[in-house]
């Protein structure tokens, strides 16, 4: 039995096309009468031959008057009717779930079953919220509902590539248009015209074609004689992602994990990555607490996300992660990341397929084996951990070429079940990489098990890629508050033909309490080093705003006290070991939490700065940090990790002006006056590494570091914050001004 609750068994596409053409081009006020001899229908129309033999077939049928209307347009609801049908999609049981990302359909709409059974299949996406039932559909969508519904590019057999003018169809549509070319289901071969809309009589001619193609006929009576294209296996998956060392959660999430592997004992459990940095578990334990939980919760594989890098700027580098990976009882998945030349990771990584793979070793792509069927599994990680993070020897390679080299590899051993277990972003910066453009790019991805925007997908995504096929998406939000559950069903050709996936929720769950126990020891750690109080007192809450949270400004855009009080200790600090450092840099996007009023706890400081960077000094010239301030600034009033917050200077800039020239002026502080920075004068700074090294896009910073510029102090930032507050016992930072938009004064 399948795992899905099918309202019926699957038939080849060209009998339920037929019968749902009915649906589509028939009206409520058509004559059930009628069938050929259409009074503006004529032997030498273009659509005759189609519209006669459909017909005759009792497929579609004309109006009252005797009319056809075939040059009448074709509505978006009317081919979700039929392509529900023609897909054999099965209706939701959460229809009116499904139909909330639209506002122009609800579960009262006349076809609103159909829409949502198209909706979840991932034949029909809507746009801006919308379904926009009663629009026309345009010839280019026409090509791209048809293909996925009626598996056109997966006909037996190969076609010859046609000839067809695509300079003027969509990208997103040209793949589609261009197999109803090679069928010669369109001979619109010079202009496709897909921005008009699909007439009745083009529409008819589709299905006239798509039936004669390898001399399959509709009996007329309902049925066919094609195969079945029945579901002919399923997989079952579980997967967490960024819980970034949250690990309160973690009984809980093994509770569930137990819960649902005891229905579904066959199932794979895998990490999407960033289990490192974010809490003091991390700070204390370098990974290895969370390690523990996820060995007894008998994780299946993970990938890296960007922070499993965050150490790499220290002295030890990466041997932080090569022990988590090397205690590890599971393997790890990478297809695009080269550790040929980091000393600690190197020996750890094989550069191949495995269908054995070994625990603690890191392989380009597994195979495993789920309900009797093979699975390949290949792993990638954003390359925008270079900019984010200090991968330091780590390398990246091109994602998409990474990707279409494992699904490749799969193929050829005959495994036509590919899951990618990514750490790109959902929707991610495009520039970089995102599942979005993966899924649409590389074909032969069933399953995108992804992380790193934290995206909370409470339904799976479907994309449609260039072969018309559908890629399944999924994420789990973060910290451990669900767990992602997926189940997958295929036809005998390796081809998704159906899914169901739900976030389980961690709160609502018993903790585990086997795995309580284990956290227990490194709770009571925690606990004490949370508690033990630094020596300075807050006179006021120092917040961290953020404009998701509704504040009007960000860490990430504007000047804070909390930014403030950061920048004056590293100042500080750096003084002490070069007394020639005369201001200090820190990343807004490394201040993640606020400080409550009163006694400041270890705690709250580590928390405030989790990722465990440290203090470095920079020799730099006026010109060059006035570079790094436009970079700063770019993107105002938008959110940006890299927004600098300084210490022992000000600078004016105008964010209605262009990026790159918005900085108005910048000076220095010294004996409490101020002077203009020049450009061609050399000055010391102190930063954190993770800056002073080029993170957050800072290129003036990195080619510095290149040339021996920068000094790491080796000092860890929330040791010196600690330190700092302790010698100033009572703490009261102001906003001083140090950055100001003269756009808003």
């Amino acid at each position: 039995m399948s795992i899905f609750q099918s309202k019926k068994g699957r038939r080849t596409y060209f009998s339920s096309f037929a019968l749902a053409a009915a649906a589509l081009i028939a009206a409520p006020q058509m004559d059930a009468s009628a069938a050929a001899g259409y009074s503006d229908v004529q032997e030498s129309d273009t659509h005759f031959e189609a519209i006669q033999s459909l017909s005759d077939q009792g497929i579609i049928q004309g109006y009252e008057d005797g009319t056809f209307g075939q040059w009448e347009d074709v509505k978006r609801q009317h081919a979700a009717v039929m392509l529900a049908e023609a897909a054999d999609a099965p209706v939701p049981d959460n229809v009116e779930q499904i139909l909330n990302q639209y506002e122009d359909v609800d579960i009262d709409h006349m076809y609103a079953d159909e829409i949502a059974a198209v909706t979840e299949a991932g034949i029909f996406r809507g746009n801006n919220g919308e379904f926009n039932p009663s629009a026309s559909i345009t010839r280019q969508q026409t090509a791209s509902v048809l293909v996925p519904a009626l598996n056109l590019g997966e006909l037996d057999g190969e076609s010859d590539e046609a000839d067809v003018n695509l300079d003027n169809v969509h990208t997103s549509h040209d793949k589609n248009v261009q197999t109803l070319a090679d069928f010669e289901i369109t001979t619109q071969l010079d202009d496709f015209r897909p921005g008009e809309s699909v007439s009745r009589g083009a529409f008819s001619t589709f299905i006239h074609r798509a039936q004669q193609l390898d001399g399959q006929e509709n009996n007329g009576d309902g049925t066919d004689d094609g195969a079945e294209d029945t579901v002919s296996s399923e997989i079952t998956l579980m997967h967490t992602n960024d819980i970034h060392a949250h690990l309160e959660t973690m009984p809980q999430l093994a509770a569930a994990v137990e819960n649902f592997r005891a229905e579904h004992p066959d199932s794979l459990l895998m990490n999407a990555g960033d289990m490192f940095s974010g809490t003091l578990y991390f700070n204390e334990f370098q990974g290895q607490a969370g390690l523990e939980l996820m060995n007894l919760m008998n994780y299946d594989m993970m990938t890296f996300g960007n922070h499993e890098f965050d150490l790499g700027s220290s002295a030890e580098g990466h041997q932080a992660l090569a022990e988590f990976v090397s205690n590890a009882e599971f393997p790890f998945v990478s297809s695009n990341l080269d550790f040929s030349q980091d000393d600690n990771l190197s020996g750890l990584f094989h550069d191949e397929m495995t269908e054995q793979p070994e625990d603690g070793e890191i392989y380009n792509s597994i195979v495993k084996e789920v309900n009797g069927e093979k699975v390949g599994v290949f792993g990638l990680t954003t390359s925008e951990t270079a900019d984010i993070s200090s991968p330091a020897d780590v390398s990246f390679e091109d994602y998409i070429e990474s990707s279409q080299e494992a699904v490749d590899q799969f193929e050829e051993a005959g495994i036509n079940k590919v899951v990618a277990l990514t750490h790109i972003g959902y929707d991610d910066n495009p520039e970089y990489d995102n599942d979005l453009q993966l899924a649409e790019q590389v074909d032969g991805i069933d399953v995108i098990v992804g992380s790193h925007t934290h995206t909370e997908l409470s339904e799976p995504d479907v994309v449609e890629g260039n072969s018309g096929e559908p890629t399944v998406i999924v994420q789990a939000s973060q910290y451990g508050e669900f767990l992602g559950t997926l189940q997958v069903g295929f036809n005998d050709r390796g081809v998704v033909t159906e899914h169901q996936g739900e976030l389980i929720e961690i709160g609502e769950q018993e903790e585990n309490a086997e795995a309580a126990d284990a956290l227990a020891p490194y709770a009571s750690q925690i606990e004490e080093v949370q508690n033990e109080e630094s020596g300075g007192i807050a006179a006021d809450p120092l917040p961290n705003p953020r404009l998701e949270n509704g504040d009007d400004t960000s860490v990430r855009n504007s000047e804070t006290k909390l930014g403030n009080l950061i920048t004056d200790g590293m100042l500080a600090k750096a003084k002490e070991y070069n007394e020639e450092t005369t201001a200090a840099l820190q990343n807004g996007g490394g201040i993640r939490t606020s400080i409550d009023q009163g006694p400041i706890t270890n705690g709250e400081i580590i928390s405030v700065l989790p990722f465990g960077n440290t203090l470095a000094t920079m020799e730099i010239t006026g010109a060059e940090l006035k570079e790094a301030l436009e970079h700063s600034v770019s993107q105002v009033p938008e959110e940006n990790g890299g927004f600098l917050h300084v210490s022992g200077m000000r600078y004016t800039y105008d964010s209605s002006n262009e990026a790159g020239n918005r900085v108005q002026s910048v000076e220095m502080e010294e004996n409490g006056s101020y002077t203009p920075v020049k450009d061609d004068e050399q000055y010391v700074i102190a930063t954190n590494a993770f800056t002073a090294k080029g993170g957050d896009g800072y290129e003036v910073f990195a080619d510095i570091y290149d040339e021996g510029g920068v000094t790491d102090l080796g000092l860890s930032d929330w040791g010196n914050l600690r330190d700092y507050v302790a010698e100033l016992g009572t703490v009261d930072p102001e906003i001083e001004e140090r950055i100001v938009d003269v756009n808003n004064n």
